[in-house]
């Protein structure tokens, strides 16, 4: 079995994503890992580099900016690097660069991806998600952050990223997952206040015009951390590839998590979600097979 990472990324240093320890959290389970680096204003290719190992290989891209529709451009790019990953690779697991991988999984992702290996059936794995929010303390927990996502998908050419990048698509038709028993943990609204407004305003031109995104993020220097919906504590641990960039947080975010801005009928949701584990009329892109 022959595994593939690939990812995306552009302008990483300038706002904070934590590519390197991205890319480090499945190297182990990859045989190589394809970086489609897009044209940056900063020393995003040698922040890649300088996880130091000779299984990355980098393909450059220059970003299409007009294309602003739905965020089309991100799934652009993910099929850029998808493409790139070598044809006899048997899977190909995707990371994004605000994404990174518990090394507590590897055993669980590397057993799926054998345990279905030749049933052709399944098209690709299935992973849960851990949103954190404004610290390394707390996770977003309502109905507006994804529970689940595909990460691994097979080698074929004919699944493509779907929409704004956060799933796949084959022709067209939802994939045929199984779920594995790892989650993805999600750090991208985990950074200085500054260095989130500065990002927001920046995201929001790959789905608004500039007018669009000024009425959006305002003229704020630094991004407002206290109007989320809900949270919750996070106890369990980080990963290892994680403990180095979490030494460096230098700001401050308090929460109370007994307050809920939630309408009604969200609230009712939520508490039942919360009793039942179940989240009804769940939007997915894939079928559980």
């Amino acid at each position: 079995m022959k595994v593939s990472g690939f990812t995306f990324v552009r302008n990483a240093a300038k706002f904070d994503y934590p590519v390197r320890e991205a890319i480090a959290s499945v190297l182990p389970l990859c045989d190589e890992f394809v970086v489609c680096l897009g044209n940056s204003e900063d020393d995003t290719e040698a922040l890649i580099r300088s996880v130091g190992s000779d299984k990355i290989r980098i393909v450059h891209s220059v970003w299409d900016d007009s294309l602003r529709e739905g965020g089309r451009v991100l799934a652009v790019e993910t099929d850029k690097a998808f493409d790139a990953v070598s044809p006899d690779c048997d899977w190909a697991f995707y990371i994004q660069a605000d994404e990174v991988l518990h090394e507590k999984y590897h055993d669980a992702v590397r057993l799926a991806m054998h345990e279905h290996l030749h049933d052709k059936r399944v098209e690709g794995l299935l992973f849960g998600y851990v949103h954190f929010y404004g610290t390394y303390g707390y996770v977003a927990d309502s109905r507006r952050w994804y529970r689940n996502e595909i990460r691994v998908i097979r080698n074929d050419k004919s699944i493509r990223s779907w929409k704004d990048a956060q799933g796949f698509r084959k022709n067209g038709e939802k994939l045929a997952v199984k779920p594995v028993a790892a989650e993805i943990y999600h750090y991208g609204w985990v950074k200085s206040p500054e260095k989130q407004q500065e990002k927001q305003k920046n995201f929001h031109k790959l789905w608004h015009s500039d007018q669009t995104v000024q009425k959006m993020t305002g003229d704020a220097d630094a991004f407002d951390y206290s109007g989320i919906d809900s949270l919750t504590a996070f106890k369990g641990t980080h990963p290892e590839v994680m403990k180095e960039r979490m030494k460096g947080m230098d700001w401050r975010f308090e929460h109370n998590l007994r307050e809920k801005k939630l309408s009604l009928k969200n609230r009712l949701m939520h508490r039942v979600e919360k009793l039942t584990g179940k989240r009804f009329f769940e939007y997915r892109n894939y079928r559980v097979v």
